[in-house]
């Protein structure tokens, strides 16, 4: 008789049983090995990284609600924490960080849970569209797989806010650490195959003029629509011209729609 097991990269396979003992409770198996990883029911003992959403509270999920309010220590960005910080009881450990002290304070992170203590780290929008450098760092100091609570991005209000359909879409962050070209290369050769672009820029080297331009350098066409909306979930502000008119006072705060070309027609005929 065969069982089928889920690995940590989503893959279903059937494999033969094996007894419970061919792996260590608390080991993460890679995809390749067999067998049903046993995962604590206390969460009390568990550490959850929680996407909270693009920065209005009334954009957490309950779940993620749920799970800050019972932990024993949360962290994550100032500025994220500060968001969520009617929600944390009075006798949990906060733990902030900035860009450079993430190890250190991650570390802390990864010694509570260590001593059975229930934590959060807390990520701007949902964490897999762009937290995941961090969600790593997360791994890396608790040395094992993290569970993750996916929130709503900013990219998905942006596709509200702009009536864009996301399976006419692609989704591209800049807000990362690293080499950035593969991924302007990406965006050139999708808006010239006539897809939109929902994209989070660089605040430090590459916010939207700086795209504009450079796509405009690498023979995108000048006239595609482009909006900018910054603070999103409040609204506060959005512009609509072209690549060639981006201007550049926009804040890192700001999110980017390119339209590659016209919509698709919906197909739904209205006289059946």
């Amino acid at each position: 008789m065969q069982r089928t097991v889920f690995s940590p990269l989503g893959a279903a396979r059937p494999v033969a049983p094996k007894a419970s003992t061919d792996c260590p409770p608390k080991a993460l198996p890679s995809p390749d090995v067999g067998c049903i990883v046993s995962v604590p029911k206390d969460t009390s003992t568990m550490i959850h990284c929680i996407g909270i959403g693009p920065g209005d509270p009334d954009y957490l999920t309950l779940k993620g609600h749920r799970l800050i309010s019972e932990a024993d220590v949360v962290a994550g960005f100032d500025a994220v924490v500060d968001i969520i910080r009617p929600f944390i009881k009075p006798s949990a450990e906060i733990i902030t960080m900035g860009y450079k002290d993430q190890p250190a304070q991650l570390a802390k992170v990864a010694d509570r849970h260590a001593k059975a203590r229930s934590c959060v780290v807390v990520f701007m929008g949902d964490l897999h569209f762009s937290g995941f450098q961090l969600l790593e760092r997360v791994e890396h100091a608790c040395g094992h797989s993290v569970p993750a609570v996916p929130g709503i991005s900013s990219a998905q209000l942006m596709a509200e806010a702009t009536r864009t359909c996301f399976d006419e879409t692609t989704f591209l962050t800049f807000h990362r650490r690293g080499d950035i070209e593969p991924f302007k290369a990406h965006l050139a050769s999708l808006l010239k195959q006539g897809r939109n672009a929902i994209i989070i820029p660089r605040p430090w080297d590459f916010m939207p003029h700086h795209i504009a331009a450079w796509l405009l350098e690498n023979s995108v066409n000048p006239d595609l629509v482009l909006e900018v909306a910054e603070n999103l979930s409040r609204r506060d502000a959005r512009w609509t011209g072209t690549l060639a008119t981006c201007p550049d006072h926009f804040s890192d705060m700001c999110i980017m729609l390119i339209r590659g070309g016209p919509a698709f027609p919906s197909q739904i005929d209205f006289t059946k």
